[in-house]
């Protein structure tokens, strides 16, 4: 199936009608969220079914591209990644009402000392948003506790609110239950702990730098008052996600355990009764339905654009321009950066970038884990910058601050750029690429 296809700019044009859509609707309403992005993706695929394919490539009926379109929807992996959505969202909303986000805030709370302050809110932001694998979950729960923190001592809001969303786009690309991290281990075959230990190595220099910067800003002495009350039986759900995906069991049979622990101390605990219990698993599971179903059409509309040469165009473009396997990386880099900027969404970004970024790793013969990493850092780091996306917007809300006055603030997202850069220049950390960490014998081929 690796036969030549003629490459077509027009195979583009539902994916820039698309944009160019959605960013005229975010500049004349003032709001960036105004077109919901599934209604979008609607419409770039009704407009791909009126396309025609580049000379040479055999027509299709009006019902044999609706087909097309359903084999690229309902692609194995592209389901199986819409069902760990589904049951990440089941585990956040149950943790979250058995008090396993409280928990972890608290515990942190309880032992932070006067004088590490600012680097001790990063931390607990990043321990949070590790555990949750939500960056607007962690903004919402911790923003209140440091507008307090912030009026204490004196410190900027717009700095308190950066130091926030830079811990949460920490656990955004390192969480196993994150749907970014999620997408890009999902679209490229690897497993959460190999993305997780190249990420990892990558960005302690960012996260070190960044916690003795702030250590070292001067702020007035501080004591937080208050009762911080903790659990650790609640915090064992979130222990045994963390630990089961490290010791590289599956993620589905990991979640399914996440979940089921979080009834049982749920029901144990009296937070809820057992048939109680399935309304917040619903609550969670809705919750990723919009990124569920979004994900399904992308995978529809990047099959159509597959036979509309679009892909092949754009594959042909960047050979042209790409002549070693730092330029290949540099390239995924950009492209799902320019799509998190145009879209604001890192998940969908990824999930669109995903079968371009396989290509590109064949073609180059790059490993499936560097390339899983470089989707999740590049979309990750810009995803805190954009000052109209919905990261920075609830915690400009939640600070009384603009948006754009926290950029300059979300220092985190800054070293994660150059580090990000450093990881592609410099090519480390390396693996080593053999058919079965390469693309040679990879499934999801680019037809």
């Amino acid at each position: 199936m690796n036969n030549k296809r003629k490459g077509s700019l027009k195979g583009l044009l539902p994916l820039i009608i698309f944009l160019i859509l959605y960013a005229l609707t975010g500049i004349f309403s003032g709001k960036f969220d105004s077109m919901p992005l599934l209604v979008g993706i609607i419409i770039a695929s009704v407009v791909s079914f009126s396309l025609s394919p580049p000379e040479g490539t055999k027509k299709m009926s009006f019902e044999e591209k609706f087909m097309t379109f359903c084999k690229g929807g309902g692609e194995p992996t592209l389901i199986m990644m819409v069902v760990i959505f589904i049951l990440a969202g089941a585990f956040q909303g149950i943790a979250s009402k058995m008090h396993a986000v409280s928990s972890v805030t608290n515990l942190g709370l309880s032992i932070l000392p006067s004088n590490m302050i600012l680097p001790g809110i990063f931390v607990i932001g990043c321990i949070l948003s590790f555990a949750m694998g939500t960056s607007m979950g962690t903004i919402t729960a911790l923003m209140p506790v440091a507008v307090d923190v912030a009026i204490k001592t004196g410190v900027d809001p717009a700095m308190m609110a950066g130091i926030v969303v830079g811990s949460a786009m920490f656990g955004d690309n390192l969480s196993f239950i994150s749907a970014t991290a999620i997408a890009s281990v999902q679209t490229q075959g690897v497993e959460q702990r190999e993305k997780f230990k190249l990420n990892i190595i990558t960005y302690i220099p960012a996260i070190l730098i960044n916690i003795i910067l702030l250590a070292l800003y001067p702020i007035k002495d501080v004591v937080l008052n208050g009762s911080y009350d903790w659990n650790f039986i609640n915090l064992i759900p979130y222990i045994l996600v963390i630990v089961l995906s490290l010791v590289g069991l599956n993620v589905m049979p990991v979640m399914m355990i996440g979940v089921i622990s979080g009834v049982v101390i749920g029901v144990i605990n009296g937070d809820f009764s057992l048939i109680g219990s399935m309304k917040y698993v619903q609550n969670g599971m809705y919750s990723m339905e919009d990124i569920a179903i979004i994900s399904i059409f992308v995978g529809g509309l990047v099959e159509v654009m597959k036979y509309l040469g679009g892909i092949q165009w754009l594959m042909d473009t960047l050979g042209k321009r790409t002549k070693s396997k730092r330029g290949a990386e540099f390239s995924i880099g950009l492209l799902v950066t320019l799509l998190c900027v145009a879209t604001t969404n890192n998940t969908i970004a990824i999930v669109t970038v995903g079968p371009l970024a396989t290509e590109i790793g064949r073609k180059f013969k790059l490993s499936r884990a560097r390339v899983s990493t470089l989707l999740s850092m590049f979309a990750t780091h810009v995803q805190g910058l954009i000052p109209y996306a919905g990261q920075l917007l609830v915690a400009g809300g939640m600070a009384k601050v603009s948006p754009i006055s926290i950029v300059p603030w979300v220092w985190y997202c800054y070293l994660m750029i150059i580090m990000s850069v450093l990881f592609v220049f410099l090519r480390f950390p390396k693996v080593k690429v053999t058919p079965k960490t390469g693309y040679d014998n990879f499934e999801l081929e680019v037809k």
